[in-house]
């Protein structure tokens, strides 16, 4: 960090408290003012009044973590070297697909049903466990992926604050600062707070990635006009890749698995989902949905430009390329493309860490009031209370979490960890798609066993693809084939049934 403060001369560590201490001020702010008069059901649905278009752009900074922020403008360098620098446009094209099967398949079903918890649809198909065993898979998987991005959360407050000011700060109490921030924020409002938050917050992430291309653009001489026909120019450009099926960047591999990705981490997620559903009707909903899908592929296209850029200028300034390359925009902006980049990369990766994180905390909130601690049937000083106790108790989960990540302090290992969170919603893909597709009843009790035999069994496959089916590479499609084996699966503990196809 002395670096960066000697380089850049003017992003010292009390000016980043400043803008900290600003932000957050905001933050706290709003909540104040969108917490009032609220009470538990406010908390799980917002009453259901929140405007399509606020929840449509709050959803940008939530779906862009702070991984996201800093490892697509790198990934086009991985996938350079690769042959295709724009090859993640194809996962990009993907969710589209994805989100518009969410609008027309998954939305209706949710607001005819009139869910709090999506989860409970897997109760009115079938049955106690396997609305369980549904719940248990995604607190799991949020629990683990959410507490990773809360890690980029605290490693900014670590990085810019704590170790520039050489203030020997043990990492557990910066993640307890960081997980008190979004706690003072969110633990009265929930989603009704987090709807308004995350909308401010998308305004620097979007903000801090245009800043820093037209920044490039005007550094290298380029008009708008002219960095779109460089870049179309380049080998940065290619984007499909149909030549070769083994490989992970196939096309087609890409495109279903970023479509399957959506399917499930999105329409099947409480987090995302419990946004949806705080619209006024389904039509809103529908609105917010598509003109969310719409926004996100362009701010992908945007993070995508911003890596060719990257690389551009490095080339034009004979710059040397970091051996990790997620480390690129980090240097680049703080030590090379002056104080007004430096201060929105900071606003920019503290918008997308806590923008996502803050969203994860109430939905595993919710999911585990409503779905583990039946909170249908209790008077309202008793769901205060407990809704209470859950947000802390999630709030100290993801502490330790963190600080054993920390412990670890390995990367091939948090990579493990969110391939392994990637496992988790494949029985979510093949609960929901067996109830959404066939008329069967399963033997509710086995459910949980098939659920967790299937993620086993595809890691398996995915271990041994390569000896196993001459070659080929397991890239995003696993969580179709973990899908699959949990839909066959249930197929074989089931029978014929007479109810409606989708409750």
């Amino acid at each position: 960090m002395n670096n960066i403060v000697e380089t850049q001369g003017h992003l010292t560590p009390t000016l980043v408290l400043t803008i900290m201490a600003l932000y957050f001020g905001i933050l706290i702010a709003i909540s104040i003012v969108t917490a009032r008069g609220a009470d538990t059901h406010t908390f799980f649905t917002a009453n259901r009044q929140s405007p399509w278009y606020l929840v449509a752009f709050g959803m940008i900074g939530s779906s862009l973590s702070g991984l996201t922020f800093i490892s697509v403008p790198g990934a086009v360098g991985k996938s350079f070297l690769n042959g295709g620098a724009f090859n993640y446009f194809q996962v990009v094209l993907g969710y589209l697909l994805g989100y518009w099967v969410v609008i027309g398949v998954l939305l209706p079903l949710y607001y005819r049903l009139n869910l709090i918890s999506i989860y409970t649809y897997l109760e009115k198909r079938f049955d106690f466990w396997s609305y369980k065993t549904g719940a248990f898979f995604f607190l799991v998987s949020r629990t683990i992926g959410s507490s990773l991005r809360l890690y980029i959360a605290a490693a900014v407050l670590q990085f810019f604050l704590f170790d520039a000011w050489e203030i020997h700060v043990p990492f557990f109490v910066t993640v307890l600062i960081t997980i008190a921030l979004i706690w003072v924020y969110t633990f009265k409002g929930g989603v009704k707070t987090i709807v308004w938050t995350d909308s401010f917050q998308t305004i620097f992430l979007v903000t801090a990635v245009c800043v820093t291309v037209w920044h490039i653009s005007d550094s290298l001489g380029w008009s708008l006009s002219e960095m779109v026909s460089k870049i179309r120019e380049s080998d940065y450009s290619r984007i499909f890749q149909f030549e070769a099926p083994l490989e992970r960047s196939y096309f087609w591999k890409q495109f279903l698995g970023g479509a399957f990705i959506t399917i499930t981490m999105t329409g099947m997620d409480q987090e995302i989902m419990q946004k949806n559903l705080t619209c006024k009707n389904i039509g809103e909903a529908q609105k917010n949905m598509f003109w969310f899908s719409i926004v996100l592929v362009i701010v992908n296209i945007l993070f995508l430009t911003l890596g060719a850029l990257l690389f551009f200028y490095s080339d034009a300034n004979g710059l040397a390329i970091p051996e990790k390359l997620d480390h690129l925009f980090p240097t680049l902006a703080l030590h090379k493309f002056g104080l007004l980049v430096g201060v929105f990369f900071l606003l920019g990766i503290t918008a997308s860490s806590y923008a996502s994180a803050d969203a994860a905390l109430a939905g595993l909130t919710t999911s585990f009031c409503i779905d583990f601690l039946n909170f249908k049937n209790k008077p309202e000083p008793v769901r205060k209370k407990q809704k209470f106790l859950v947000h802390l108790g999630f709030s100290l989960l993801f502490l330790l979490i963190i600080v054993i990540f920390d412990l670890i302090n390995n990367d091939s290992v948090i990579n493990s960890v969110l391939t392994v969170a990637g496992y988790t919603y494949g029985p979510l893909l093949g609960l929901f798609s067996f109830g959404l597709l066939t008329r069967r009843q399963v033997k509710d009790k086995l459910v949980p066993v098939v659920c967790l035999l299937s993620p086993a069994i595809s890691y398996l496959i995915s271990m041994n693809s390569e000896q196993w089916l001459s070659g080929y590479k397991f890239g995003f499609e696993i969580l179709i084939l973990n899908g699959l084996i949990t839909f066959l699966g249930l197929l074989l503990i089931s029978r014929k049934g007479t109810g409606n196809i989708e409750s």
